[in-house]
């Protein structure tokens, strides 16, 4: 498995983390990682509970100093993008007024989201 990080200057970063090969050796495609911008992200959720603030504060903090250092979890459906993960480093971002978060990719399909939505 690879893994790397890949800076590019345009707004919606995007690449690839890692990669695996089946028994033929063909490489299939692993998680996807992509800045979002952090108004395209639905949060079905968001609102089942409230965020620890110290916590928040925490990231907040040490978002400024080094960036983020792992990214949150999204599940992409039909080109529409939720996070069901990530509160903390989410509402750290909003404070922060950081336009985008990185965020790992999963591609999912309609049952999936209602699986996650129960």
């Amino acid at each position: 498995m690879a893994n790397f990080v890949l800076q590019v200057p345009i707004p919606l970063r995007r690449f690839s983390v890692s990669a695996s090969s089946n028994s033929n050796g063909a490489v299939s495609g692993g998680p996807v990682i992509i800045e979002l911008p952090l108004d395209k992200i639905r949060r079905p959720l968001m609102r089942t509970r409230s965020n620890d603030q110290i916590k928040v504060q925490e990231l907040m903090d040490s978002i400024s100093q080094i960036g983020l250092q792992v990214p949150i979890d999204v599940l992409e459906v039909d080109g529409n993008y939720y996070g069901f993960s990530g509160c903390h480093r989410y509402e750290a971002h909003q404070r922060l007024g950081l336009p985008t978060i990185r965020c790992k990719i999963r591609r999912g399909t309609k049952e999936t989201l209602r699986h996650h939505m129960r």
